[in-house]
């Protein structure tokens, strides 16, 4: 493993936005871009000491494109995937979404773009436990003010689309563990958004269910072309990506992938 600005085989650090002078060769174009973090940092206080999570960490993701994070636990992962959703502020850098700088909107301006262009799923799912499935995958429509039968519809068609269509009045406690992320990724997707960004998806599953969620989420992101940033402790299950990027002591460094057979199943710990 290289350190922090060291060039290696295995791995290379993105300190900063891709130029576009074309001497980059290894990722999308900025046209293309979906989601564009530059120099993004995090810090906080901790009595006298300032504790740095983040140093200048950069990722680009275009539209379609599936990119993992890795990193051990306290790293700085979760950080990064709520900066980048705009969920919590960076101490310094950009993270522009869909063209636009999610930290310099207002609180409105942003729920408005989460709500239009990203997509969250989690380690728990997070469905509300009063609401059935079909309540709770159209909750993200009802939000933007969707007429409720429109909202229904999509909601109904993306559940039976990831096997739930016999589970839609069932509230979450009905459902088995793979059901409710099943759930919550149909969520997700609901709003048809451009990226999803993903924190441990399988991290609560067996083997068995962390495949079929993971597995619907690629083949989701193949039908629709929603881009997918998923960050997983499982290196196996990051390879199945097509990026891989880790976190080591607050820097953000891209690694050089093998040739994978990234179709193979992930069968789980």
């Amino acid at each position: 493993m290289s350190k922090p600005g060291a060039t290696s085989d295995d791995t290379r650090e993105r300190v900063g936005p891709r130029s576009g002078g074309g001497a980059a060769q290894d990722g999308p174009s900025n046209g293309s871009l979906v989601l564009d973090a530059r120099d993004v940092s995090k810090s906080f206080h901790q009595g006298p000491v300032i504790l740095e999570v983040l140093r200048g960490a950069a990722l680009s993701v275009a539209a379609a494109e599936r990119v993992a994070i890795i990193g051990a636990s306290g790293s700085g992962k979760t950080t990064l995937l709520q900066i980048l959703g705009g969920l919590d502020q960076p101490t310094r850098g950009q993270v522009l979404v869909d063209g636009r700088d999610i930290h310099r909107l207002t609180e409105k301006e942003r729920g408005e773009l989460r709500n239009r262009a990203i997509g969250f799923v989690y380690q728990f799912h997070h469905l509300l436990p009063e609401f059935s499935a079909l309540e709770n995958v159209a909750m993200p429509l009802l939000v933007r003010r969707a007429p409720v039968p429109e909202a229904r519809k999509a909601a109904r068609e993306l559940l039976e689309r990831v096997g739930l269509g016999q589970r839609l009045d069932h509230r979450p406690h009905q459902l088995s563990g793979g059901e409710r992320q099943r759930a919550a990724v149909a969520r997700a997707l609901v709003t048809q958004p451009k990226i999803v960004l993903a924190d441990e998806p399988t991290g609560n599953l067996d083997g068995a269910n962390a495949e079929s969620v993971f597995g619907l989420m690629l083949e989701l992101n193949r039908e629709r072309g929603t881009s997918l940033v998923v960050v997983t402790h499982d290196t196996r299950l990051a390879d199945r990506m097509e990026r891989v990027y880790e976190i080591e002591k607050g820097r953000l460094s891209e690694r050089l992938m093998p040739s994978l057979r990234r179709d193979e199943p992930y069968t789980g710990t």
